[in-house]
């Protein structure tokens, strides 16, 4: 038996997979268990839970692999700070302390977090050879291009090269500070939102606006080749030595100061948010296009955090070469985690790949999973009234009753997603079809801004009947953006198409309003039987009773907190908004039934997480 563990650690969104004879037997990110949102340390409770469900202990490990090279990466930041000293010298005294005390001794830290129990060896990939393994080696392609792309790593920004058969070579890398991530965070940052965790917020903007900025952006902050390669003008950015993204001369050419976090949203932040989507889905597809000349290849495997941009990812599929597209669930950091271990086994230890006609990440579903005997002593011990069905298609029918009634589920089942889309397994439900369903859901369920849209999952076999999607194209990961069907568009008012800005999101534009973003698109998730189990039956079950063949599907946690992983994060995050029933597997709770001293205070749940 060998078993291999694969961690991410220290910069962002910390994580553990374990692989036991070629296969992923789990995956976590450290968030889920210590309730800290993008948590960065050791992942500790992944690497517990990863091995605990390989039945393994941190001395059985015959490799530990860490998703990138820290002295290189050192290295990168030194030379950074020299070339514009002696400006940044502030942000070079904050960060050289922790470099010099941790990230410089990561082998040490590996040690620490494993109780000095592994003997055996550490591997260090790059950064970029992570995101590509995480990539290709579980997709269901023999042979396929491949495709990163992300903030920065090392010295690699984005990188493309093949995969064939068990092993991956890269042969193309752009380098910092020229980065698309980093052109997109540095607009995160410019609107108002949190860099690293709040570009999707800027991608949901996006629709609101006008890309009236693109040329602005062409002509002065990056320079694009046919190629898809390109160079930025780092005197409108102050990421390599300073502690903002931007600078004043960036400032300057569009209108002045950054948007204060949590003040009103204006027209320009629309526009913005809609020009730099812009440039960065025409600048995915000139670089697609490219890479498919250069190396022949029908299928496309993609990674890294520009990955996770659903809108771009719905254009390449849509406008790009290639036939089949594969994109990593886990796309950003906490994926590197999944790909240092399947680089090990596949490229270092030369072991046979099998690809899978699905693909080999298990739906994603890699994470916790609790047994029913469990739960029901964890809601005898809180006290809580609940109803349990022995059959599942009673249960399922219930809870399709539940949702017909325009209330709202939170669904707790199986095992917990690994990336950061709940897939159906940490979910909160609703009726799409009602008109009033996502400003209900975003200001008394998420606690988020009200422009934010939510996501469908719809059943596989019915998909392109309600989305423009390829014809039997599948998006189990909810990682693909396509336009709603023509037929199932509502035609608007005269008034109702003069209405700009935020108020757009009051338009009632289709049979499915709850799911249909401002410019009539939605990210879609795909449910087939095989990968889903009993959400798959949830949705026949509300189709049988109301024609619709799909839900709203958000992620099971409010602003600002991780999605919920143990019974009582869940149990808690029901008890502390305005959710009507909660399902934890064949347990159904009604919220006007539970004890009322037992509701928590919003706020002072709220005031855990940070709600940036």
């Amino acid at each position: 038996m060998t078993v291999i563990l694969g961690i991410s650690a220290f910069y962002h969104d910390s994580a553990a997979a374990i692989l036991v004879d070629g296969r992923v037997v789990a995956a976590a990110q450290e968030e889920r268990f210590s309730r800290i949102k993008h948590d960065k340390a050791f992942p500790l409770r992944a690497v517990e839970f990863c091995l605990s469900q390989a039945g393994v202990e941190p001395g059985d490990i015959d490799y530990v692999g860490f998703y990138d090279k820290p002295l290189l990466k050192f290295e990168r930041i030194l030379e950074t700070y020299l070339a514009y000293s002696p400006v940044g010298f502030r942000s070079f005294a904050k960060a050289m302390p922790l470099w010099l005390r941790q990230k410089l001794h990561i082998k040490r830290q590996l040690d620490k977090g494993l109780k000095k129990a592994h003997k055996k060896r550490y591997i260090f990939p790059e950064h970029h050879e992570s995101h590509a393994a995480s990539a290709f080696f579980p997709s269901p392609f023999e042979n396929a291009a491949i495709i990163t792309l992300d903030g920065v790593g090392e010295w690699a920004t984005a990188s493309y090269g093949t995969g064939r058969g068990n092993k991956i070579q890269l042969t193309h890398e752009l380098h910092f500070p020229h980065s698309l991530g980093l052109l997109y965070s540095a607009f995160t940052y410019f609107c108002g939102f949190k860099v690293n965790s709040g570009e999707y917020k800027l991608m949901g903007l996006a629709p609101y606006g006008k890309p009236k900025y693109v040329q602005q952006i062409l002509d002065n902050l990056i320079d694009i080749k046919d190629d898809g390669s390109f160079r930025m003008d780092m005197s409108y950015f102050n990421y390599c030595s300073g502690l903002t993204m931007t600078s004043r001369k960036f400032n300057a050419l569009f209108g002045g100061a950054p948007r204060k976090p949590e003040t009103p949203l204006t027209q320009r932040e629309m526009d913005l948010a809609a020009s730099v989507q812009k440039v960065t889905e025409e600048l995915l597809l000139r670089i697609a296009r490219h890479v498919h000349r250069q190396t022949g290849m029908k299928n496309l495997c993609l990674a890294g955090g520009v990955a996770l941009n659903c809108v771009a990812n719905g254009r390449l599929l849509n406008e790009g070469p290639f036939e089949h597209v594969w994109i990593q669930p886990a796309s950003g950091d906490a994926g590197g985690a999944l790909g240092a271990a399947m680089l090990i086994s596949n490229q270092l230890l030369d072991n046979p790949r099998c690809p899978q006609p699905e693909d080999s990440q298990n739906g994603s579903l890699l994470g916790p999973r609790f047994a029913p005997a469990d739960i029901e002593a964890f809601l005898k011990e809180t006290g809580a009234v609940y109803q349990s069905f022995d059959d599942e298609d009673a249960l399922c029918d219930n809870v399709a009753d539940i949702l017909a009634e325009e209330k709202i589920v939170g669904w707790f089942q199986g095992a917990m997603e690994f990336g950061p889309r709940a897939l159906g397994s940490r979910s909160i439900l609703a009726d799409p079809r009602s008109s009033d369903m996502q400003s209900v859901m975003n200001l008394k369920i998420k606690f988020r801004e009200s422009f934010r849209p939510f996501a469908p999952s719809v059943l596989a076999d019915r998909a392109d009947e309600f989305f423009q999607l390829p014809r039997g194209c599948q998006s189990p990961y909810m990682l693909l953006t396509a336009p709603l069907a023509d037929e199932k568009r509502v035609e608007l008012s005269d008034a109702d198409k003069d209405i700009q800005g935020l108020d757009e999101r009051n338009v009632i534009r289709s049979e499915v309003p709850a799911v249909t973003h401002v410019d009539y698109s939605a990210r879609v998730q795909t449910v087939d039987k095989a990968r889903h189990g009993r959400y798959y039956k949830l949705l026949k079950a509300f189709e049988r009773k109301t024609g619709c063949p799909m839900l709203v599907n958000t992620s099971f946690n409010v602003r600002g907190e991780p999605i919920v992983c143990t019974l009582a994060d869940a149990y808690n995050c029901f008890m502390a908004t305005n959710m009507d029933v909660l399902v934890l597997e064949q347990f159904v709770l009604h919220k006007t039934e539970q004890p009322d001293q037992r509701v928590h205070d919003v706020n002072e749940y709220l005031a855990r997480f940070d709600l940036d």
